[in-house]
């Protein structure tokens, strides 16, 4: 059974900062053999993509979020981050974790408002 487990949403004012995390567990997974991704989904919109991470550490980002947000993985703790800064009410939605377009995790809210 594999889980990915997101972490670190909350409530920030406009130009604050917030950093996500993704711990994955589970038997017969290699977590550093699989891409990871967060995507998010604001109410009444399509779930879209935020970040990316490659094997080998390659990243891309959503144009919304360009020069603001930065993905990065810890092989050793499993662990995906999320650092987002400069956030901006068009931020609020919720953040979900992949891993290999395969797998999700619940979702952790994030709300950017004053």
């Amino acid at each position: 059974q594999v889980q990915l487990v997101e972490s670190g949403g909350g409530l920030v004012q406009p130009g604050g900062s917030l950093r996500l995390s993704c711990e994955v567990s589970g038997s017969g997974i290699i977590f550093s053999t699989n891409g990871m991704g967060w995507y998010r989904q604001a109410p009444g919109k399509e779930r879209e993509l935020v970040a990316r991470i490659s094997i080998g550490g390659y990243t891309n980002y959503g144009d919304s979020v360009k020069d603001r947000f930065t993905i990065s993985r810890d092989n050793a703790q499993k662990t995906v981050y999320l650092q987002m800064n400069s956030l901006k009410p068009e931020d609020t939605a919720v953040y979900y974790c992949n891993m290999g377009s395969t797998y999700w995790g619940q979702g952790t809210q994030v709300t950017v408002s004053s």
